[in-house]
């Protein structure tokens, strides 16, 4: 029996009971987590193989990498996101990588969006890695994005995600 680590999610966040909610997944070979989370954990990097984002910029400038509490921004689906990781575990021999942030649009009740941007990464048998990104989002604009076919959350992190793989196995 195999046992998938999952997303650790606050309560306001968790899946079914926020206004928009996608979960992307690859498994793939030949590569490790510590190769995948040094593309992840650089957000300058980001750009290069993740069209959707861009103006990387850590509020202290002298930061170059995610870490536990760091605060960030990022433009994203066309929205100015100010973000703070919630929860940074680095790779570790037998258990699984976490990055998390809680990210945030400034606005109104019709334009502020407010999430929690999970990734899980874990080495599994065989020389596989196993990528999770899952996000739950608060707020009218995420009611708006729900609706949208296709989606564009599910389609934009897929696309992140493969950029990552490819990146990693690149060395890009």
């Amino acid at each position: 029996m195999i046992k998938q680590n999952a997303i650790i999610w606050p309560e306001k966040y968790t899946p079914g009971t926020t206004d928009n909610y996608c979960s992307n997944e690859v498994i793939v070979a030949g590569l490790t987590t510590e190769e995948v989370w040094n593309y992840l954990v650089n957000p300058f990097a980001w750009p290069t193989y993740y069209a959707n984002s861009s103006d990387i910029e850590f509020l202290n400038p002298e930061d170059k990498e995610l870490y536990d509490g760091v605060r960030f921004r990022f433009k994203t689906f066309g929205f100015p996101i100010e973000a703070q990781v919630t929860e940074c575990v680095p790779p570790a021999v037998g258990e699984a990588a976490r990055l998390a942030w809680h990210g945030w649009a400034e606005g109104n009740e019709e334009t502020r969006l407010d999430v929690i941007h999970a990734w899980l990464i874990e080495d599994l048998s065989g020389g596989r890695v196993r990528i999770l990104t899952q996000e739950s989002q608060i707020g009218k604009p995420a009611q708006n994005l729900a609706k949208q076919k296709p989606n564009p959350m599910i389609n934009g992190h897929q696309d992140w995600l493969e950029g990552l793989v490819e990146a990693a196995k690149n060395k890009i």
